[in-house]
């Protein structure tokens, strides 16, 4: 679904990646792994089409996207949560999954009521501003926002990061449901190797911006792999 080939990128002289090749099979979760600094965050935003890669090709669907905007590459099913639980702060919940669907080709309502399916608890915070939610919950509403789109493949940027251990547990149950049981697939940048290990089906782990290790779920339990992850 997701092919990713000689990706290279740069922050003005500053070269981040360095030739990534990154492949997502239709209805599988891949996990990029790696060390603080290393061009997780830029990879993503490079396949978004957030930061334009200086070399390299991203395909999505069998498309080359590589030149798309990104707002073109979220019609055609690619659904991009960053880092940091964006939202708008100053719009309520369901101000903020309204604004997404109007953005959104289908403009289905039923949409909001899956994404919120997913989300159990947003329903009890409709009204509420964005704002003043935890950041736990900033984090779900900015994921359900991202399912209002109805993507094909999610693309979540450490989805965990600074959450308390009760939505963590949740934000990993609905990744579960929406990868085991929807069959979405996924592109997660993640730290914690035991939620790695229990969601994913394959892994990269980036050093140095290019990719120094790949592999199953299984392989995450070597040695030389929990070493290239130590801080």
């Amino acid at each position: 679904m997701l092919q990713v080939t000689g990706l290279e990128a740069a922050y003005g002289r500053a070269r981040v990646l360095f030739g990534v090749d990154v492949t997502v099979g239709a209805g599988r979760l891949m996990c990029v792994m790696g060390r603080n600094g290393v061009g997780k965050t830029t990879l993503l935003n490079s396949i978004m089409g957030v930061l334009t890669p200086t070399a390299g090709k991203v395909v999505f669907d069998g498309r080359d996207v590589t030149k798309l905007p990104t707002y073109e590459r979220v019609r055609l099913g690619m659904g991009y949560v960053p880092q940091g639980h964006e939202t708008f702060p100053q719009l309520t919940v369901w101000e903020n999954l309204q604004v997404t669907l109007e953005a959104t080709a289908h403009r289905d309502r039923a949409a909001v009521d899956e994404a919120l399916d997913v989300f159990p608890r947003l329903k009890e915070m409709l009204k509420r501003r964005a704002g003043f939610l935890s950041g736990g919950q900033q984090q779900q509403l900015a994921i359900a926002r991202a399912l209002v789109t109805r993507p094909r493949m999610l693309i979540l940027d450490e989805p965990t990061e600074g959450i308390q251990p009760s939505i963590v547990l949740e934000i990993e149950a609905a990744i579960e449901r929406l990868h085991r049981e929807k069959g979405l697939a996924v592109l997660l940048v993640e730290q914690y190797l035991e939620l790695a290990l229990r969601l994913a089906d394959a892994f990269v782990i980036l050093e140095g911006g290019a990719v120094q290790h790949s592999g199953t779920a299984e392989d995450l339990r070597d040695d030389k792999v929990k070493r290239l992850l130590a801080i």
